[in-house]
């Protein structure tokens, strides 16, 4: 009997792919320039995504470490709420001139060590915008990824926060998505390949991995050479990775879709994941002025699909009950995930600042308040996110389990980041009018606040 093929896809809020191959964020230096990672994977001037050995891991962290200038004193301190103040923000980076971000300080860079945001608050009377979240300084891990100094968690990022609120608009034309998907050719291949085969071996896996060729990355709604994709593009590779049980899971009890087949009754032949926002309804003071975030952030959403005329992945609308329970664990397992995982932390940092810019544009912030985040929120700005290298190829990679007399071979993709359905839901609560009454003596000079 042929082997039987399952196109597993990841889609976290953005799209469709299918056979797993990168790892987390890329990192590149060169010059002044140079650019934190989230895992071990670089990006050629092809656009070819590679895992990175040790070796050459081990020289980037030292070249970041040399780099990266720690937080002064008092940014070093671990707190429960910063306060970042996006006016003073926007007015220290209007002054100093820079035109790129990889020009700014690290200060500015990683948002005064901003963790999270939790809070979004508005100061009408000194025409203000303020983040506020967990704060701490900065470290550099073995990877050579920039992180809490004691959380491990990814710092927040202003290149981020610059691409969300010059994306997320009411009127965009694109959904923010990203996708890892096998070109129709390889399709074909892959099919005509395994019609003649009859046997499983190493050597069939290698060949479906030929046939099916490089895998085609899809970014839309966002630059596609901003930390922004490349963060997105990691996050659906590591997934699909851990669903094919290609690398080990750093979590008890979250065991791979692989194994979860084993014990399935059936199995459907495309399910796919994709992981998306996850938030509970955002608390508001009563005047409007004061908002909270609330929930993990992120959640994983499955459907199984099928494989049109054109050879492309359809979804169905349905699920299965494997696919289910894999999705439901990586959900429950979503924060311990990314305390393991930093990449998972990354995605969760580019939700909450997505949700963010979705809420300043529906609630009129900057008319209420008098802010002007020109600078911050337009495309047309003079300060540009930094430009990296675009990822366009992975190499497909594929993993086999046996159930019955069927062999499974496994190959899959995806990501989308829809944030406005999680403003809809609002719940009224004056306990938050503290935080606002906290916040409302920092000075506009600076654009940090303990």
């Amino acid at each position: 009997m042929p082997p039987r093929i399952f196109l597993n896809s990841l889609r976290i809020g953005l799209g469709v792919s299918m056979v797993l191959l990168v790892t987390l964020p890329h990192f590149c230096w060169a010059g002044s320039s140079f650019r934190s990672s989230v895992g071990g994977v670089t990006i050629d001037a092809q656009g070819v995504l590679r895992q990175t050995g040790p070796e050459a891991i081990a020289v980037f962290r030292q070249v970041m470490e040399q780099r990266v200038a720690k937080a002064e004193a008092d940014m070093n301190r671990t707190v429960p709420l910063r306060k970042i103040s996006l006016s003073a923000l926007q007015h220290e980076l209007r002054a100093a001139g820079h035109e790129n971000t990889a020009e700014i300080p690290e200060e500015h860079r990683f948002l005064g060590g901003l963790q999270r945001i939790e809070y979004v608050l508005v100061y009408p009377d000194r025409q203000d915008i303020v983040l506020a979240g967990p704060g701490e300084g900065w470290t550099v891990d073995e990877m050579g990824t920039v992180v809490g100094v004691t959380t491990g968690q990814p710092v927040l990022q202003l290149d981020d926060l610059l691409v969300a609120l010059r994306t997320v608009r009411s009127d965009q034309q694109e959904q923010i998505s990203c996708s890892i998907e096998p070109t129709a050719d390889g399709m074909r291949a892959l099919a005509a390949f395994l019609a003649q085969q009859r046997t499983m071996s190493p050597a069939v896996l290698r060949g479906v991995e030929q046939a099916l060729g490089p895998q085609q990355i899809h970014l839309t709604g966002v630059p596609k050479g901003s930390n922004f994709a490349h963060v997105m593009v990691a996050a659906d590779y590591r997934m699909k990775r851990l669903a094919m049980k290609l690398d080990r899971s750093p979590v008890r009890g979250l065991t791979s879709y692989l194994d979860l087949l084993r014990s399935a009754k059936q199995a459907k032949q495309t399910p796919r994941w994709w992981l998306a926002c996850n938030y509970e309804p955002l608390r508001r003071s009563h005047d409007g002025l004061a908002w909270q975030l609330r929930g993990q952030g992120v959640k994983v959403m499955t459907e199984e699909s099928f494989l049109d005329q054109g050879n492309n992945l359809r979804g169905t609308g349905k699920t299965s009950a494997a696919a289910q329970q894999w999705a439901d664990q990586i959900t429950d397992s979503y924060a311990a995930l990314a305390a393991e995982e930093p990449v998972f932390a990354a995605l969760r940092n580019l939700m909450d600042m997505c949700v963010v810019a979705a809420l300043i544009e529906r609630e009129d912030f900057e008319g209420r308040s008098g802010c002007d985040l020109s600078l911050l929120n337009s495309t047309d700005s003079r300060l540009q996110v930094e430009n990296l290298e675009i990822p366009r190829t992975i190499a497909t990679e594929a993993s086999t389990i046996k159930k019955g007399r069927q062999h499974v071979i496994t190959a899959s993709g995806g990501v989308e980041l829809d944030p406005w359905p999680m403003i809809r839901e609002t719940q009224k609560d004056a306990k938050i009018n503290a935080i606002w009454k906290a916040g409302e003596s920092q000075g506009s000079s600076v654009f940090w606040a303990n």
